[in-house]
């Protein structure tokens, strides 16, 4: 049961007539009970004659998947499965991070009807939204109290990651089909394999002349080199502590998301096999053995769930998940922090054994440099000093990287995702992948 805003309204309207009786003599605390009394129990009597709010079906028409800040209206169709007309309101009860309006919507409809509803949301958090529940309130004929139910009707929707990095993907195409059609790599790396033969012109590299073809042809004949498919990438997305800081307007975490998308796209656009891994100390996403159109949807889904856990990540049994996906990767990128030397030591310690079987860039999300004004002020100096020892501690830990044979890659969230697609490209134009 529930009262309405008319309950006090009709209770305040009870001073004219108990004025009226104290001036004619009547004891007006009496008239008072008295008025309160007959409220009381019209409001009681309005309560109970409201139709029973339980007696209704709730279907929900909602899309699976949308992305992160997209709109999507989420359809419920209520019907009255009773034998009186339905006058009230319900609420729809989506958590906070939806974006659902805070209105309730008001309802009329007749029995054996049904009324369908568009309840606009606009996600403002990757992973599951759901609504458990639709609570319903029936008005009396008096509109004084009404009755109240809580149906249940579950409806989830996925949010995906929201690949904001797409724009960058249409160069990154370009420069891949240049480096793969018109102008073939005329030096032979470890990862690359035979074109074609052109003519020599001056200033090719005369290492690549074909001599065999040159006395055939009785001109000089020049081998050239296309970058080879079928490589294997390995993504590792550490999803341990590190990667809950914030950065910039999110965590971490996703904007290695942003990054691993678009190197997927454009590695699967070059022929290689992607796989993925979201690691900490057991495995939060694994995609592997997904090529094609459904690569993309395939990451999305698996990222969409994932949330970053308050543990250290044990990067043993994170290296040791690879040979699992691939056991000759070719390239491996491993997005996650580099933090300070001494929270780094158990992941530069396992990283020397995985640089001898692959090629392996280490991304890291850092915050943008803060500008200082002519005159700041305390807590702009504390940031600023606080970012300078980050990027400090990040040299450290990039130099020791090095040292053991990887690549360290550390930029702003919206920089790091090109120029990891751009490291991918440049290791196929000089062979090495």
């Amino acid at each position: 049961m529930y009262v309405t805003g008319r309950v006090p309204l009709l209770v305040a309207l009870g001073a004219v007539p108990v004025a009226l009786l104290s001036i004619a003599g009547v004891n007006p605390w009496l008239s008072a009970a008295a008025w309160a009394l007959l409220c009381a129990a019209a409001t009681l009597a309005d309560a109970a004659a409201a139709p029973d709010p339980r007696r209704i079906s709730i279907e929900r028409k909602l899309p699976r998947r949308v992305l992160l800040g997209q709109p999507v209206l989420a359809d419920i169709v209520i019907r009255n499965d009773g034998a009186r007309t339905l006058r009230g309101r319900f609420r729809d009860a989506w958590q906070p991070t939806a974006g659902a309006p805070t209105d309730r919507p008001a309802i009329v409809i007749p029995p054996g009807e049904s009324r369908r509803f568009g309840i606009p949301l606009l996600p403002r958090r990757r992973g599951e939204l759901a609504s458990r529940f639709v609570v319903v309130r029936s008005d009396g004929p008096l509109r004084l109290a009404g009755r109240q139910a809580r149906i249940d009707a579950p409806g989830t929707i996925r949010v995906l990651p929201p690949f904001t990095a797409r724009r960058h993907l249409p160069s990154r195409l370009a420069r891949l089909r240049e480096l793969d059609g018109n102008t073939s790599v005329q030096v032979r790396g470890q990862g690359t394999e035979f074109d074609s033969l052109r003519e020599y012109v001056r200033g090719d590299d005369v290492r690549s002349i074909d001599w065999r073809a040159t006395a055939r042809a009785g001109t000089t004949m020049l081998r050239t080199w296309r970058p080879e498919r079928d490589r294997h990438v390995v993504i590792v997305i550490d999803t341990g502590r590190t990667a809950a800081a914030r950065v910039a307007d999110g965590v971490r975490m996703d904007a290695a998301m942003e990054a691993a998308l678009l190197l997927a796209a454009l590695a699967a656009r070059a022929g290689d096999h992607v796989h993925l891994l979201m690691f900490d100390r057991v495995v939060r996403a694994r995609v592997t053995r997904v090529d094609g159109p459904g690569l993309l949807p395939a990451l999305v889904d698996a990222m969409a769930p994932v949330e970053p856990q308050l543990i250290d990540t044990d990067w043993d049994a994170a290296f040791a998940q690879l040979g699992a996906l691939a056991s000759r990767p070719s390239l491996v990128v491993l997005m996650t922090a580099q933090d300070a030397a001494e929270a780094a030591r158990g992941f530069l310690g396992s990283l020397s054994a995985l640089t001898q079987r692959a090629h392996v860039l280490v991304g890291t999300v850092t915050d943008e440099k803060p500008v200082l004004p002519e005159r700041p002020d305390a807590a702009e100096v504390y940031h600023a000093a606080a970012v300078e020892r980050s990027s400090r501690d990040a040299a450290i830990v990039a130099a020791a990287i090095g040292r053991a044979g990887a690549e360290a890659i550390a930029d702003t969230p919206e920089a790091l995702p090109p120029r990891i697609a751009d490291r991918y490209l440049a290791l196929k134009a000089a062979g090495r992948l």
